[in-house]
């Protein structure tokens, strides 16, 4: 397993460790740094389709509503939508960004994550987890992936809940065991299905809720798809990205209802 790089993670800059959400001061020496525009022309740059293949042949990511023309360019391990970009590398296998702006259906694989759940408001306490689950990472040699996924419960029909669970993804499921690690619980989650916005800004539960609206929307237009989970999303960027570039994704997980049922 590979040492955590502070100096060179885009999450972990600085003379200290910069927590990732915005409504907390960064800490003393963390500085912004500056993104290289990519796009198409660049030189190894890989435009996705917006509607993508997994491995096994069959669809991963459909272009459902929103801006059906947007596309996300990759180059190596990194990301780029306009003035946006995502430059920590996913889990294997994980699909790509969805652009903001975009509607996506996408299909998920399990992957292992480190979880810390949470009863109090999310955009703060957020800040508390970071630091076991840094911790956690730390201890085991693990570098730090993108995205940070955050699980919102206990809202009821359609909003995002106050109770949380915050979780640092692993890159592939070989880096570390299952099980309980302190306050952190390492799992695999199952194989999902999700309705996905992409969407460009800070980080906050107010965000997310204006997402989940727009999803639950192009529900009610699509009775033949169903939610069947509360609503997550996914912060794709650390703190040296500033609050108008930040590229994140608000997602409904959904399933598909036959005629008879609806």
């Amino acid at each position: 397993m590979s040492a955590i790089n502070v100096a060179a993670n885009p999450w972990l800059t600085g003379a200290g460790v910069c927590l990732f959400v915005a409504t907390v001061a960064v800490v003393a020496g963390c500085r912004g740094r500056g993104v290289e525009a990519v796009t198409a022309e660049s030189p190894g740059a890989v435009v996705h389709d917006v509607n993508a293949a997994g491995e096994d042949g069959r669809w991963q990511v459909l272009r459902v509503g929103g801006d059906m023309n947007a596309a996300v360019v990759q180059r190596g391990d990194n990301f780029y939508f306009g003035r946006c970009a995502i430059t920590t590398p996913l889990p294997e296998g994980y699909p790509p960004p969805t652009p903001p702006g975009a509607i996506d259906r996408k299909r998920y694989p399990s992957i292992r994550r480190a979880e810390v759940d949470g009863g109090s408001n999310p955009d703060l306490g957020m800040n508390f987890a970071f630091w076991p689950l840094f911790r956690h990472i730390k201890d085991r040699g693990i570098a730090m992936t993108s995205p940070v996924e955050m699980d919102y419960r206990g809202g009821g029909e359609g909003r995002a809940g106050s109770e949380w669970t915050m979780s640092f993804v692993y890159r592939t499921a070989d880096l570390g065991p299952t099980g309980e690690a302190g306050r952190v619980r390492v799992v695999d989650t199952e194989p999902m299905t999700v309705l996905a916005l992409g969407a460009q800004g800070s980080y906050a539960r107010r965000r997310v809720q204006d997402g989940v609206e727009t999803l639950r929307r192009w529900l009610d237009e699509h009775p033949e798809w169903r939610a069947a989970g509360e609503p997550r999303a996914l912060y794709y960027n650390g703190p040296e990205m500033p609050g108008s570039r930040k590229w994140y994704e608000v997602q409904i997980p959904v399933r598909q209802v036959s005629a008879e049922s609806r």
